[in-house]
């Protein structure tokens, strides 16, 4: 079965059909707002697609209910647990977000001024965000403000820089990535579980 599947702590699940065509929806209207048609090429980014099964992984900072394809929301409570027993908090900002949800914050920007080249220096397009694999996280701490680059100042992202890999994560967007995304300290992605405690 092509849908996504959920237990009763977990996203219900989304027919396929229904979902790719919303995805195919949203990112011809992303590009109707001004994301350029060239925006993979140019930025060394891929399609990503949504995962068909979400496991829930708690809530974020503003007690929203948050997401993650299962072996991610696996190695996210391993790590997690762990950073805890070293008295570090690692807090979800956000993880799995639609394409659909992407176009929502692109069109937001665009309502408060935001020009396209900036809302991509610090968004990638819909279709193109790794939160659509949900592998990936936005993560702060206690006393840090939420995406942004103080963050990687706390002990946290002390933690995660040296630790994070042994969980499969990684940071996708440092200074200088090739992808043309501003620094992301708080951006945590998940790879692979081979890489994973």
């Amino acid at each position: 079965m092509n849908a996504r599947t959920a237990t009763a702590d977990d996203k219900p699940a989304t027919p396929a059909r229904a979902m790719a065509t919303a995805i195919h929806a949203a990112i011809e209207t992303a590009h109707a707002l001004g994301v350029p048609h060239d925006y993979a090429r140019a930025h060394a980014l891929k399609r990503i697609r949504e995962p068909k099964h979400l496991a829930f992984i708690g809530h974020d900072t503003q007690s929203r209910p948050q997401w993650l394809a299962p072996h991610a929301a696996r190695a996210w409570m391993r790590m997690r647990d762990a950073a805890v027993r070293e008295s570090v908090e690692l807090q979800i900002i956000s993880a799995f977000r639609g394409v659909e949800h992407q176009l929502g914050i692109v069109r937001r920007k665009l309502e408060h001024g935001l020009s396209m080249h900036e809302i991509l220096r610090v968004s990638a397009a819909p279709g193109y965000s790794e939160h659509h694999s949900g592998r990936a996280l936005d993560i702060t701490a206690p006393g840090f403000a939420a995406l942004e680059e103080e963050f990687e100042n706390s002990s946290a992202f002390a933690w995660l820089s040296a630790n994070a890999q042994h969980y499969g994560f990684h940071l996708s967007y440092p200074r200088h990535n090739p992808h043309g995304i501003a620094y992301e300290p708080w951006h945590w992605c998940w790879q692979s579980a081979r890489r994973a405690r």
